[in-house]
């Protein structure tokens, strides 16, 4: 298994599909990371969809997503089940950021993050506008996650 990328590194490209919830609307589309260069992105892979600490975490996230795109950040999380069950916990949870299907896990081992078990361990990676990881949060068990504060925190201390 590869390990985590180093902060510095430039990332490789991944195009992912997904699905956002805009009102009423569970757009499906497309994600592509290069498409973003020139925006920090903020990656939030997370066990599954309906859990109680990535319910707990991707709410936070959404609840503090107006401040995180405040720094012209976008915000994606990241797991394994197919886009039917992002659209059913979007709309449960009322989720605002774009929830990703990695249904293979070769995005989360390409970051070094697959575990047994569990899939992938719960990890944060922020990436600058140019495409290099500008920190990173990966745990070994998953319990815990950086609160929307500390990636807003981290996201105001990129270059301008």
């Amino acid at each position: 298994m590869p390990s985590t990328p180093k902060v510095g590194s430039v990332l490789g490209e991944f195009r992912l599909s997904g699905g956002r919830l805009t009102g009423e609307t569970f757009r499906r589309g497309d994600y592509s990371l290069r498409e973003q260069r020139g925006n920090p992105v903020v990656l939030a892979f997370y066990p599954g969809d309906d859990t109680p600490v990535c319910t707990a975490q991707l709410c936070s996230y959404s609840d503090g997503l107006e401040e995180l795109q405040s720094t012209g950040a976008v915000v994606w999380g990241i797991s394994a089940q197919g886009v039917d069950s992002h659209e059913r916990f979007a709309r449960a949870r009322q989720l605002r950021m774009p929830l990703l299907s990695d249904p293979d896990r070769a995005v989360a081992r390409s970051f070094g993050i697959t575990a047994p078990l569990i899939g992938l361990r719960r990890s944060v990676f922020i990436i600058d506008a140019d495409g290099r990881l500008h920190w990173k949060h990966v745990t070994a068990v998953g319990a815990t996650f950086p609160p929307s504060a500390a990636l807003a925190s981290q996201l105001a201390a990129l270059p301008a």
